[in-house]
């Protein structure tokens, strides 16, 4: 498969703050990949030393295998999307939506195609002659989209373009860029905090923190097999368990729970419970006082008919543990039997 983008030894520093450090990424041709991590782990920087908004101190970005590290912005066919749409605000959603094509006097009826063929496939046809400010949030950001595809770029760069959405817009967004990036066959990259996000639409995902690559891998591999306990804490609900040996990680949904004790459980306190729909989130106190988090299937959590400052007794049926080590390392999982 060729290759889409190619990061090697990627480094930089605005004044005496490293945002990047050394950073190697490959993103295979026509995937949508995530670059995950909290603020201030560099994903946005990256997006932009890929966009070409930045230059690196070191190191290559390569697009489609050319070399683009000292290539200017504007020759990179790369779409960019903002978080905060950046629509004109005088031009009707047709005219964004057509302005890049415009800008390369591009036929009249060219562009007239274009736009109505991206309109359509945002669902905005209806919209074509309405301003900006007669849009919601979610419906600016969909013009953002198709202005950014206009031109049929190679790349395209969302930088956390539904952060300031509501939930259900969000949620409506994301099926909508998936549909898009399966449409257009485009290299999508986004830029995200959320890991729900990232899990429900990206074919590979990046987590970073601190200027450095964590972790890169499907969304499954990245669940089930986290590379350390940041990933592993960043990607979903977990547990600390403290041990004699090791501190033991495990989901909320990997524990066997029963009202009477049975083979190597170890009790605990009902203290707060969550209804979650399909299922239950109960919080436990142990005897030490550390608090477990657990979640139940909605029938399983009827069937032992838990209330507050009942006791419940409890095993894992999955345990990651991590090598002490300052670089990433491979789990080890033990499973146990319930």
């Amino acid at each position: 498969m060729s290759t889409g983008i190619t990061v090697t030894g990627l480094s930089k520093s605005f004044g005496a703050v490293r945002v990047l450090n050394d950073v190697d990424v490959v993103i295979p041709n026509n995937s949508l990949c995530a670059l995950l991590g909290p603020s201030g782990s560099g994903k946005s920087t990256l997006l932009r030393v890929v966009a070409g908004f930045e230059r690196p101190e070191r190191g290559r970005v390569l697009l489609g295998g050319q070399d683009v590290t000292n290539v200017p912005l504007g020759k990179r066919d790369v779409g960019f999307v903002f978080q905060s749409y950046a629509l004109f605000p005088h031009l009707t959603v047709a005219e964004n939506v057509g302005f890049p094509l415009s800008v390369r006097k591009r036929p009249r009826a060219e562009i007239d195609r274009r736009v109505r063929d991206l309109l359509e496939l945002v669902r905005l046809d209806a919209f074509a002659a309405r301003y900006p400010s007669q849009l919601s949030g979610g419906q600016r950001q969909r013009v953002a989209l198709a202005r950014a595809m206009a031109a049929e770029p190679k790349i395209l760069l969302l930088d956390e373009p539904f952060a300031a959405l509501d939930l259900q817009v969000r949620r409506d967004l994301r099926r909508r860029l998936r549909e898009l990036h399966d449409t257009a066959h485009v290299t999508t990259v986004i830029v995200t905090h959320d890991a729900d996000e990232a899990m429900e639409i990206a074919d590979l995902i990046v987590v970073m923190k601190d200027g450095r690559v964590q972790q890169s891998g499907s969304p499954r591999e990245i669940y089930e097999n986290p590379a350390n306990p940041f990933v592993m804490r960043f990607i979903g609900d977990v547990n600390a368990v403290p041990s004699s040996h090791a501190t033991l990680y495990v989901r909320p949904h990997d524990f066997h729970v029963d009202r009477a004790p049975f083979e190597n459980s170890f009790a605990a306190t009902v203290d707060r419970i969550t209804d979650l729909g399909s299922r239950m989130q109960v919080e436990l106190l142990r005897e030490d006082g550390q608090r477990i988090v657990v979640e139940l299937h909605a029938a399983k959590f009827h069937d032992l008919s838990l209330e507050p400052t009942h006791e419940v007794h409890l095993t894992p049926t999955r345990v990651r543990t991590f090598d002490e080590a300052p670089a990433p390392s491979e789990a080890r999982e033990l499973n146990i039997a319930s």
